[in-house]
């Protein structure tokens, strides 16, 4: 539901981690938000969230008023957890609206 969001409480870097309930294939990873300026995904491959490696970090456009709507292709590579890091932003707090996975 794009109409819910997580928020940031306003200092950077802000992180959120997904975890799996096994671990995954992953092909590509789609993020909604707003305001982001630059964000890193990395990747868990045990089964605590710990051990976490870069796997892209990306600068992106600011749109006003809309949400920004950004797509990671990925080599295949398995995760159990994935940890988004939000390094900077456009404004004091941004929001985070649907993150998608995909793979097997």
């Amino acid at each position: 539901n794009s109409e819910t969001f997580w928020t940031t409480t306003g200092m950077f870097p802000q992180e959120f981690i997904i975890g799996f309930p096994k671990r995954v294939t992953i092909s590509k990873v789609a993020i909604q938000c707003y305001l982001v300026r630059t964000i890193r995904i990395e990747r868990s491959v045990s089964e605590d969230p710990v051990g976490f490696e870069q796997c892209v970090e990306k600068d992106l456009q600011h749109t006003e008023g809309q949400l920004q709507m950004e797509e990671f292709p990925l080599p295949d590579f398995q995760a159990t957890y994935l940890r988004f890091i939000i390094k900077s932003a456009f404004d004091h707090f941004v929001s985070v609206h649907r993150v998608m996975a995909e793979g097997t």
